[in-house]
């Protein structure tokens, strides 16, 4: 699989027409327009007004939140709506340095509050007091009235709002309550409580099984070792992160995985979790009959978009989430949609996607908002971008970051590197550099990558399948990209 085709990233390609239309629906001037009237007369809304409501506190509304203050539009002006009790918060280290036993120094609130993961201010609870911006904590919504421009809340409220922002974000795709998806020991992880959850049963455990072979549980058995646990993961494909990784690649890191003593399980498919005469999780049964002990179980097999209860604002059948165009409209005028829950136009491959990723997170939100405050109106060009961090608490024997930019679903991978510790891969299509992936680069090699992936050089082959190590490999590239930029 590719990231193409992977789940909950990519969708098969889609009609320039149907890109068209989508995108070309409603105009920003209609929006820009709509918000000034509604400014006008903010001075007589009673108090379940609001101008601006962001419905989600993960990370892209916390990084709109940001975007807002920046053109001097928070200040009692901007409601956040959240089912969570905390503040926007940096996501990615939930399965990360939160991860780590007390004496590695695990990640912890307020130190990974939005928006430090950019290198920007630290979002606390106070600085959202600070700018004026309205919190409702732990109160998600449960319904939407496009017509009346009002959102229901758990606890009763009914908001009306003049422009509105989804970014409600995704769920994890959890397993049959019947088949013990439900057990006590089985965790998931999207938010703060998972993680501390999981936490809780990581410091008495002694066997854990981790179900998916992806992000989550490639970053999730890199914490499991530093609590020394006996580890196994289990996924149905061939290797280690399908939807990126090549065979050889994948094997690299898997050789390190196991070094590091985790076990693999692949090709296998879960038939059922059993539980313990005390009701807690002790075991996994597979499909062939075998039968893994585990005290503690985390489920890392995917995630789903949130869109309940956003149908009526339009959903896109092939991609999942809420169709946008290029300034993250929906077609209700008014209504926006950003981060993982958006399926928007990608426009440098010409196809709808929906991408669950951090960075698409923080981009999106800023570019939504300044599309619907200021005279913007160029369209989102996102150029894919996805990384992972692991093995980085103290002690560890290796620290590994990799980054990949543009598509791999495309074209020969050509791999130059012994992993020791770079190992690089590219992606050409009839001679196009398309994307490009880098384990242990320097700053200047990391930035060096979205330059190469979005310009897509022509590169001679044979020298990059012959170059003697990751830095030549690079040059060659970067000699390409020099060449076309001169042209």
């Amino acid at each position: 699989m590719s990231l193409k085709h992977g789940l909950s990233l990519w969708c098969p390609q889609t009609s320039s027409s149907s890109l068209n239309r989508i995108t070309h629906s409603y105009s920003l001037p209609f929006v820009r327009s709509q918000r000034r009237s509604f400014i006008v007369s903010s001075s007589s809304f009673a108090n379940e007004n609001r101008e601006f409501v962001i419905v989600g506190g993960g990370n892209a509304a916390g990084y709109a939140a940001r975007t807002f203050v920046e053109h001097g539009m928070a200040d009692g002006k901007l409601c956040i709506v959240c089912k969570e009790a905390f503040a926007p918060y940096e996501r990615p280290a939930l399965t990360k340095a939160y991860l780590f036993p007390k004496d590695k120094k695990p990640a912890r609130l307020p130190g990974f509050h939005t928006c430090v993961g950019s290198g920007g201010e630290r979002q606390t609870p106070d600085w959202y007091k600070e700018h004026g911006i309205e919190m409702l904590y732990e109160d998600p919504v449960t319904g939407l009235d496009i017509t009346k421009q009002t959102l229901a809340t758990s606890s009763g409220k009914l908001l009306k709002y003049g422009s509105l922002i989804i970014s409600t974000g995704c769920t994890a795709v959890r397993f049959p309550e019947k088949i013990g998806g439900n057990l006590p020991g089985v965790h998931y992880i999207r938010d703060v409580a998972d993680a501390d959850s999981l936490i809780s049963s990581l410091e008495s455990a002694k066997k854990v099984v981790i179900v998916g072979g992806g992000y989550i549980g490639m970053e999730v058995a890199a914490a499991a070792v530093a609590w020394k646990l006996d580890t196994t993961i289990i996924f149905p494909e061939n290797h280690l992160l399908p939807r990126l990784f090549t065979t050889s690649l994948a094997r690299r890191y898997e050789e390190l995985y196991l070094e590091n003593g985790v076990k693999f399980q692949k090709g296998s498919l879960i038939k059922n979790i059993e539980a313990g005469s005390d009701g807690h999780v002790a075991a996994v049964k597979l499909e062939d009959g075998s039968t893994i002990e585990a005290d503690t179980i985390i489920i890392g097999v995917g995630a789903k978009p949130a869109v309940q209860p956003f149908e009526a604002v339009g959903l896109d059948t092939t991609v999942g989430g809420i169709q946008v165009d290029g300034l993250f409209q929906t077609r209700v005028p008014g209504i926006f949609a950003v981060g993982d829950v958006a399926a928007f136009p990608l426009k440098m491959y010409d196809r709808i996607a929906r991408v669950e990723h951090v960075d698409h997170a923080r981009r999106s939100a800023q570019h939504c908002v300044k599309a619907l405050l200021s005279a913007q109106t160029h369209t989102y060009d996102y150029l894919p971008y996805f990384y992972s961090r692991v093995f980085e608490y103290e002690e560890s024997a290796r620290k590994v970051w990799w980054q990949f930019y543009g598509e791999n679903a495309v074209g020969e991978a050509i791999e130059v590197g012994n992993f020791n510790p770079k190992i690089a891969t590219f992606w050409l299509d009839s001679g196009k550099l398309k994307g490009v992936f880098l384990e242990s680069g320097s700053s200047e090699e990391f930035q060096l990558l979205p330059r190469l992936a979005r310009s897509q050089p022509l590169v001679d082959k044979a020298k990059l399948q012959n170059a003697s190590s990751v830095e030549e490999a690079l040059q060659i590239a970067q000699s390409s990209l020099d060449a076309t930029a001169a042209v």
